[in-house]
């Protein structure tokens, strides 16, 4: 309706154009708004107070011409102009009511394709270290990427979702140490375990696992293992420096094949566990892409060679540096040591070439919010290689703060004292997390409720939306056991017996659904249907509430049916594209 208005007035202002009312080459853009209050109409734009300077005419004024040359409309019942120049726009209850049918005959597809985006765009979320099991924090960047991704491919975006596994570096060396550690351990030949390893009890799993492939292999004396190891820090040392250094000596022990067993044993347990995980909590993707293979490919080495043939390297002290300060970062940045490693940063720069050789028009990565010094050095990397770096879009997601009652619950990878994804989902249910994870927007802080989420009322927003999806289905059932049926068709014919402001408001509603879809994906915020859902449930319940729907007024109780289950249909539709089930019955 929003598009029909805009075009209403483009063709009033082409009249006003020829007519040498305005200049020839007026092409405004033209807003039109939904009203906050039913007195002043449906829709309103400000349209004449736009113009008014360059027609050098009274926008009251202005806003009588725009008026009086729009062309006819079946749609409107009357305009009004008001205050300095607001045009405000009363739309007939027939043409209204005509989103219920078109909900009807469109289902699913209702509200989908309506951005002009085309550009084909990577979604790259979650991506957490496969040094452990999920925990809540990543839930909530789990269920915003996939709602984000989901409302661009609805909206019609070409979107491709990809997990960057993280299967490189130090905390990689340090979790297959642990495991080596607990191996040892199992063995009877246990020292005592690092302050900076992985001491979680999947640890013990994965190191009880190789035990049993390989026995006692890779059995090492306590001796041989601690020799001159540097102190760790409950001893007075340096818990980094003691870490490294039992890395080192892994290495040397295990040889690159034994290590390599251990390093994998783990990566592969955790990673399998990972996509159990997301999987179960309806996230999937289409591309799991290994940050080793940025190596063993050569891509880091041809970013860092593109950086160079720009003149962006430089090198200092024998470290190779990236002159990110060119384009507005603090500080220059280190791609590769002395020793001849290349950094973190240099896979990140590889990484983000990479997926611009890949085909993509745009990148959005989902990082936690301490990442957010991050995105400096990355928008400099991809200026620096040649490429726009507005096509390099960040979201930052605030991890929740789980509630148990009033007490806060710790939680971290190393001390293995974490609530896992896993055990909030089931304890709360993967519905209320999907759907809790983004009622706000990402980068705000959230605390995460227990038992909110977990209790049956209309406090609790998704069994509230959810409880209206399955009222419908339960007059669908009441409807046959008193021997009637929903007849479709006479209930779209008699759709103007529905006059009172109940059913008004929620046609409105309904009608505001194809708006909020596509402003929710172009602006990546699915907090925004959630919000529309919870009042569109809202909506429904007092129209529910307020109107009898089993009457024998065959007409008016097929219409009310018929406008129910238009609601119904939005309900699902919406609850389906944030990952959370529409059940039948409760």
């Amino acid at each position: 309706m929003k598009q029909h208005i805009a075009d209403l007035i483009s063709a009033a202002i082409k009249t006003l154009s020829d007519n040498g009312t305005l200049a020839a080459d007026t092409q405004p853009q033209i807003m039109v708004e939904n009203t906050r209050d039913k007195t002043h109409g449906d829709f309103a734009s400000n349209i004449a107070l736009t113009l008014a300077k360059a027609a050098r005419r009274n926008p009251r004024e202005l806003a009588q011409l725009i008026v009086d040359a729009l062309p006819e409309s079946d749609t409107l019942e009357k305009t009004e102009i008001a205050g300095p120049g607001f045009i405000n726009f009363f739309v007939t209850q027939a043409s209204t009511a005509a989103v219920v049918a078109q909900i009807l005959a469109q289902k699913d597809k209702f509200g989908r394709g309506l951005a002009k985006e085309t550009a084909r765009t990577q979604v790259e979320f979650v991506s957490a270290n496969p040094t452990g099991p999920l925990h809540v924090g990543h839930g909530r960047g789990a269920a915003y990427g996939a709602s984000v991704a989901d409302l661009l491919e609805a909206a019609g975006v070409p979107v491709e979702r990809e997990y960057y596994v993280n299967d490189a570096g130090r905390q990689m060396n340090i979790l297959a140490t642990s495991v080596w550690l607990r191996y040892l351990e199992q063995a009877g030949n246990g020292i005592t375990f690092p302050s900076n390893g992985y001491k979680g009890d999947y640890i013990y799993d994965i190191a009880a696992a190789v035990r049993n492939n390989h026995s006692d292999a890779f059995n090492h004396s306590p001796e041989d293992v601690m020799l001159d190891i540097p102190a760790d820090e409950p001893a007075g040392g340096d818990k980094e420096i003691h870490i490294d250094a039992l890395i080192e000596r892994a290495k040397a022990l295990l040889g690159e094949a034994g290590y390599a067993i251990f390093f994998d044993a783990a990566l592969d347990s955790i990673l399998t566990d990972i996509r159990d995980d997301l999987s179960e909590f309806g996230v999937t993707y289409q591309e799991w892409f290994s940050e080793r293979s940025l190596t063993t490919n050569g891509d880091v080495d041809s970013a860092l060679n593109k950086l160079q043939e720009n003149g962006y390297l430089f090198e200092e002290e024998g470290n190779l540096w990236f002159r990110s300060t060119d384009f507005g970062d603090d500080k220059d940045r280190v791609v590769r040591r002395a020793n001849g490693q290349t950094t973190y940063f240099a896979s990140d720069i590889a990484y983000l070439m990479n997926k611009f050789e890949r085909g993509f028009d745009k990148v959005l990565y989902i990082w936690g919010a301490d990442h957010h010094g991050y995105i400096a050095r990355m928008k400099a990397a991809c200026q620096a290689l040649g490429y726009d770096p507005e096509r390099l879009l960040v979201r930052l997601v605030q991890f929740a703060i789980l509630y148990r009652g009033e007490e806060r619950v710790q939680m971290s990878t190393r001390s293995g004292s974490f609530v896992t994804l896993r055990e909030l989902r089931e304890e709360v249910s993967n519905d209320a997390c999907r759907f809790f994870y983004v009622t706000r927007k990402a980068d705000q802080h959230m605390d995460f409720d227990l038992e909110l989420a977990k209790s049956q009322s209309k406090d609790n927003p998704v069994y509230y939306i959810q409880y209206a999806h399955a009222r419908v289905c339960s007059v669908q059932r009441k409807l046959a056991e008193q021997g009637w049926a929903w007849d479709r068709e006479a209930g779209l014919a008699n759709l103007d017996k529905l006059d009172t402001e109940y059913e008004k408001d929620l046609i409105a509603k309904l009608s505001k659904y194809p708006e909020i879809l596509t402003h929710s994906a172009l602006n990546y915020e699915p907090h925004q249907l959630a919000n529309y859902l919870r009042e569109l449930a809202n909506d429904f319940h007092s129209y529910y509430n307020a109107n009898k729907m089993l009457i024998e007024e065959a007409d008016l109780r097929n219409a009310r049916v018929t406008l129910s289950e238009a609601a119904r249909q939005v309900i699902y539709n919406g609850l389906t594209l944030l990952g959370v089930s529409a059940p039948e019955q409760m």
